[in-house]
C-alpha cells in the first residue's frame, strides 16, 4: 500500500483498456482487494483475465470461474495452512486452472526456503491433482492446454 487507492484503480483500469485494445490478456495479482478487483474486472468484460497467484477464497474463486477468468495456482497450494486454495482448485473447472511458481519467490513447501525455480511447479500440478482427486497426468495436460488458451502465442 505504498500507493493510494485511487492512483492503484486508475492505473488498473489503464491496463485493462489496453489489455482490451491490444488483444492480449491481463495478469492480475489481488492481495487483500479481491470485492474490489473482481468489480472492476466486471467493468471490461472482453479481457481475458489470469488471476496470478490466485489467493482468495473458494466463493470468489467459483465467480471467477463463472466469469471464465483463469486461475492460476502457485507455490502457497502446497503449504499446510493454505486448504482453501486446495479447496478452492477442487471447486473449479478444471478448464480455467492454470500451475505457474512465481519464480523466484513463493517456492513449494518441500522447497520453502530456497529459491524457487520453474521447475517446481510439478509440486504445484501434484498439489492440484491431489486436491482434485485426478492424477498428475491430467492436471498437467489440462493446464497446459488452458495455458495455450490463456496466452495464445505460446507454443
Amino acid at each position: 500500500m505504498l500507493s493510494p487507492a485511487e492512483d492503484q484503480e486508475a492505473v488498473f483500469r489503464w491496463q485493462l483498456g489496453l489489455a482490451r485494445e491490444c488483444g492480449k490478456p491481463i495478469v492480475v495479482h489481488v492481495r487483500d482487494a479481491w470485492e474490489r478487483a473482481l468489480e472492476i474486472l466486471g467493468e471490461e468484460p472482453d479481457v481475458s483475465v489470469v488471476l496470478h497467484c490466485f489467493s482468495a477464497t473458494v466463493a470468489v474463486a467459483r465467480e471467477c470461474a463463472e466469469r471464465g477468468y483463469f486461475v492460476s495456482m502457485a507455490g502457497p497450494i502446497t503449504y499446510p495452512k493454505n486448504a482453501h486454495l486446495r479447496e478452492s482448485a477442487a471447486a473449479v473447472p478444471l478448464e480455467v486452472l492454470l500451475a505457474e511458481t512465481d519464480s523466484p519467490y513463493l517456492s513449494p513447501q518441500p522447497m520453502r526456503g530456497r529459491e524457487n525455480s520453474p521447475a517446481n511447479v510439478v509440486a504445484v500440478v501434484g498439489e492440484i491433482a491431489r486436491a482434485r482427486g485426478e492424477t498428475f497426468e491430467r492436471v498437467a495436460g489440462a493446464t497446459s492446454t488452458n495455458a495455450k488458451r490463456a496466452f495464445p502465442g505460446l507454443r
